[in-house]
């Protein structure tokens, strides 16, 4: 069996796939331990048939999460290329997440898997799912047949088990994962202190937008191999230099192509290495083609790249020579497909020719200082306050919702904390408010930016009042004319 790898606490993270037979629960499992809803989830077999890749975020350290199509069970007319598919993921992944299902037990479908997943050599977690309204210890004893380590119960539609399950996961497989990712927030936290960091830019896209040629034309000399066909770049490549006594290091990455499009074998590790590249850097640089139309697969990474909280440069490249026709297009396709992205300005450059790419490391530079800023308590009451104030917040079964102070909680996104009575009620559309308020006020471009509400219990709550004598007679005189009707 492969032993445990430790990794760099600014480099990889560990790769875990979800395998098992159809609809045993592995995509809602996806989208708890992601805290997304990306993976389709219905009650019916064979929805999931190509990888679906993301950011694991329930647990005690970041790790990549590749969920799988159903296997064990070849009674679908896709099921060999969703067996192609998952045993990609096999070949990725450092761990592997056995889903069962608990209501059913064994099946020959989960035989087949399990003797699949015995001639890959990885550490295999039996996951018992579907627990709720049956007794795990009587689901567990059926599951002691497929000879793997005792079965971990959870149910993943109501997330329980879950977050013992992850830590469990990694602390098994590396130990020091847990105390690598305290070490990167503790860097975090300490960059305004450490001025000479490099700042840790990863350059993204799809394939032959231009990212190569971007950090050459950046480093001024061919340190990457450039060539006219998609799929040049197989690895994530760092390239480290200086630029106005400002250390840098550049992330050249393979290039995230839709994945029904992905069949070359070479090409399996893209997507991984990409992801693993946007959660270590600080900062990330999203190529976009401007003689290509902006798909779903731009706007889906865009997304990963704002649910890591990195900040973001926009850099749409091949801009030189197109006519006015064309670059009014792309304006237009950037408002409509990427309206959501109104904290990034977009660059348009030439990556061939130069023009405008000596810009593009001040604005990284920026948004690397925007994402790291320290904002005093004071300034932020007193944002919150003019918001408020200029737009009051709604009613809540008539009560005004109120918001009390603000205080910073954190960097790399900035994390602002408002607490308040009745917070969990605001309205989306406000949180928006306030956001844009704070980034216009503050000047946190090309950053995401954490909004946290709290609500403060009330100390008072349960209890009354002490009267004085005083009030004592009052309070008696009035009760003594209400009973004579005086």
């Amino acid at each position: 069996m492969v032993g445990p790898r430790c990794y760099h606490p600014t480099m990889e993270q560990p790769v875990i796939a979800l395998v098992g037979r159809p609809n045993v629960g592995k995509s809602t499992l996806f989208n708890k331990l992601t805290r997304t809803r990306d993976a389709l989830v219905a009650d019916f077999p064979g929805l999931t048939r190509d990888r679906q890749y993301g950011v694991g975020r329930m647990g005690p350290a970041p790790y990549v999460l590749v969920d799988t199509g159903g296997l064990g069970e070849p009674d679908d007319v896709t099921y060999h290329h969703m067996q192609r598919q998952a045993m990609r993921a096999l070949d990725e992944a450092d761990v592997i997440l056995f889903l069962v299902d608990a209501r059913t037990g064994v099946t020959p479908g989960d035989e087949t898997l399990t003797r699949e997943l015995r001639q890959r050599g990885k550490r295999v977690w039996l996951v018992m799912n579907k627990i709720d309204g049956v007794d795990p210890a009587m689901a567990a004893a059926d599951f002691h047949a497929l000879g793997l380590d005792t079965p971990w119960p959870i149910a993943a539609v109501h997330g329980r088990g879950i977050q013992q399950l992850m830590t469990a996961v990694l602390e098994d497989h590396c130990p020091a994962l847990i105390a690598a990712a305290e070490a990167v927030e503790a860097a975090d936290a300490d960059a305004e202190e450490a001025p000479d960091r490099p700042i840790e830019v990863a350059i993204v896209g799809r394939p032959n937008v231009g990212k190569s040629t971007l950090v050459n034309r950046l480093i001024g000399e061919e340190r990457l191999l450039v060539y006219d066909m998609p799929g040049t770049t197989r690895d994530a490549i760092h390239v480290p230099f200086e630029r106005d006594g400002q250390a840098f290091t550049l992330v050249d990455t393979a290039g995230v192509r839709r994945r029904s499009r992905v069949k070359a074998s070479i090409e399996k590790f893209s997507v991984v290495k990409t992801l693993q590249a946007i959660e270590a850097a600080q900062v990330v640089i999203m190529v976009l083609d401007a003689r290509q139309e902006i798909s779903e697969q731009d706007a889906h990474l865009i997304g990963h790249v704002i649910e890591a909280g990195r900040g973001l440069v926009l850099a749409v490249n091949k801009w030189d020579g197109l006519e006015t026709g064309a670059r009014d297009r792309i304006r237009r396709e950037l408002d409509v497909k990427l309206g959501f992205l109104d904290f990034a300005r977009p660059r348009f450059i030439s990556a061939l020719h130069g023009t405008g790419v000596g810009r593009l490391l001040e604005e990284v530079a920026q948004v690397y200082r925007a994402a790291h800023k320290t904002l005093p308590t004071p300034q932020l009451n007193r944002i919150l306050a003019e918001a408020t104030e200029a737009h009051q917040p709604p009613l809540i079964r008539g009560r005004r919702i109120k918001l009390r102070y603000a205080h910073q909680g954190g960097r790399n996104p900035p994390a602002i904390i408002v607490h308040g009575n009745q917070t969990t009620a605001l309205p989306s559309a406000y949180r928006r408010y306030l956001v844009n308020r704070f980034r216009r006020e503050l000047g946190l471009w090309g950053t995401p930016i954490r909004l946290e509400l709290r609500t403060g219990e009330n100390p008072f709550a349960g209890r009354r009042n002490k009267l004085t004598p005083r009030q004592q007679r009052k309070r008696e005189r009035v009760v003594k004319r209400r009973r004579h009707g005086g």
